[in-house]
């Protein structure tokens, strides 16, 4: 098997050379012939492994455009495939254990039309006439070259879209062959992925995006109840792709409310119920959440006006529509700007520097103006405020970061060091700038000290950085007992005396009353 591999390899690079050398005309259609015959006729290589060469070879430039060329050719030009594919369609269902003698009706049916030889028959046949094989085979109890053909047409795909001139080719291969997914293990899932993946180079092709969704989800659309996957504004989209459309905030509700509304269990879920024994996901509320992103993901807007529509919903509209569910709505964001690309969820990093220089944070005010200003452990805080009707920007922000960085793995959250360190320390003036960033960061300490301890090394360096900024900045600290209490417990909790050395310097610039009550953080005698 080796071997054969290695001889398919090379003459896939072979057709490739005589692909690009060639004249073009009836000299390509004659090699198309000739290569359709070596696949069906003669059986010699299937037309899966040939085509899995061909998109796995390492083909820049005009080649590349070549090695696709063929690929569209073989699937395409010849009818003995796209024949096989329309009949397999057509007469299977994925779900092949609720038939009765599905064996003999259905699988066997479809063998005895298309029968396919196994190690050079084809070849004996017509090298030996009337020859008869001394070879015995045991008979094929499932599968055949369509369902062959699927894992590679994952592949091929990719390979497709990563060259952006071969796009048009992409979605012809899509309409004809598309149907296919309708037997894909996993057809959610790996769109999912493929568009997570994919996200910048996908970019500005939202027509590709959409052909792309259209053509998965449309392929199961016989086999799944009506409302299993996309919404029906997106599906009414998907209808009119000529029309320029551009998602409401009701349109964003009904999608975030469907979410919800799946992970509560005191709820009927919109979404259809399956038998999630043999479903690709384990429970509605997973299934909802992969749904739900590859529509976002498909959505013809940019990722930051997606990212910054999902935070207003929740922030404006859901207090005023469903108020009394707003923690399972933070935490549904937090779980979908997560599991999306990182391009969508990094507005909340605008948000969080946008709040660090708002008045309503630096003056410390709830939305109604009062005289007396509210105490930073209050405003900061969500439930109290939210309860009694007066909750503020810097509240919501908190709450969704620690929704969103709940739900992050270490891999997605380590970059919020070079974001604290490039972005936030330059504006951090104020003390209550600093107390927001301390209830920012504080709970994810202990995280990043099992996960990342370099990268909490590098967060208290920072906090120390900007609690000197706001020293020299203030003429005062109105809570500065709260901050050595907060550092304190940084140092005897996660990192001791690891960083003795930087915080000496830091804290030797403060002011003396600061510096007299840090003084055991570094161990600086009291006449110093």
């Amino acid at each position: 098997a080796r071997t054969f591999n290695a001889h398919v390899r090379n003459f896939a690079d072979f057709l490739v050379y005589e692909f690009s050398t060639s004249l073009g005309g009836q000299q390509v259609n004659k090699c198309i012939e000739r290569l359709n015959d070596l696949i069906w006729k003669y059986n010699v290589v299937t037309l899966d492994r040939l085509i899995l060469s061909l998109v796995l070879r390492s083909h820049e430039g005009n080649e590349a455009q070549v090695c696709f060329f063929i690929i569209q050719l073989l699937l395409l030009k010849p009818s003995e495939f796209r024949n096989r594919v329309n009949d397999f369609v057509k007469e299977n269902s994925p779900e092949h254990w609720v038939f009765q003698d599905w064996h003999n009706s259905r699988h066997m049916t479809f063998h005895g039309k298309y029968p396919e030889k196994l190690y050079f028959e084809g070849l004996q046949e017509y090298a030996v006439p009337n020859a008869t094989s001394t070879h015995q085979y045991l008979p094929i109890y499932f599968g055949n070259v369509c369902l062959r053909f699927l894992p590679v047409f994952d592949m091929v795909i990719h390979r497709f879209i990563e060259l952006p001139p071969v796009s048009k080719s992409l979605e012809m291969l899509l309409d004809h062959l598309g149907g296919l997914y309708k037997f894909h293990a996993r057809p959610i899932t790996y769109l999912y992925y493929t568009l997570h993946y994919y996200e910048r180079r996908l970019y500005d092709r939202p027509s590709l995006k959409l052909k792309l969704v259209s053509a998965i989800t449309g392929a199961l659309r016989d086999v799944r109840p009506s409302g299993w996957c996309l919404t029906e504004t997106f599906l009414n989209q998907l209808s009119r792709p000529e029309e320029e459309w551009l998602p409401d905030e009701t349109y964003y509700y009904k999608l975030m409310a469907r979410f919800v509304n799946a992970m509560d269990p005191n709820q009927k879920s919109p979404t259809v119920t399956f038998d999630w024994r043999f479903n690709e996901f384990p429970n509605k509320a997973s299934h909802a959440l992969y749904v739900t992103c590859v529509e976002m993901m498909a959505l013809p807007v940019p990722p930051d006006v997606v990212g910054n529509a999902l935070i207003d919903l929740v922030v404006k509209c859901c207090p005023l529509k469903d108020r009394g569910s707003i923690m399972s709505w933070i935490n549904a964001l937090g779980l979908i700007l997560t599991a999306l690309p990182e391009s969508y969820s990094n507005v909340l990093n605008d948000r969080i520097l946008d709040t660090l220089v708002n008045n309503e944070l630096l003056q410390a005010h709830p939305a109604k103006p009062h005289t007396t200003p509210l105490s930073p452990f209050l405003v900061y805080g969500f439930n109290q405020p939210y309860l009694s009707h007066c909750e503020m920007t810097c509240g919501f922000v908190i709450a969704l970061a620690h929704s969103v960085w709940h739900h992050c793995s270490i891999g997605q959250l380590s970059p919020l060091t070079t974001f604290i360190r490039t972005s936030v320390k330059q504006v951090v003036k104020r003390e209550e700038q600093f107390l927001f960033l301390c209830h920012l960061i504080g709970p994810f300490l202990q995280r990043f000290q099992l996960e990342r301890t370099r990268c909490m090394f590098d967060l208290v360096v920072d906090l120390y950085e900007m609690l000197l900024n706001a020293d020299g900045s203030s003429p005062c600290l109105n809570y500065m007992d709260s901050i050595i209490d907060f550092l304190y417990h940084i140092k005897y909790m996660f990192v001791g005396d690891e960083l003795k050395t930087e915080l000496e310097r830091i804290i030797g610039s403060m002011r003396p009353v600061l510096k007299e009550k840090l003084r055991f953080i570094i161990h600086i005698p009291k006449h110093e």
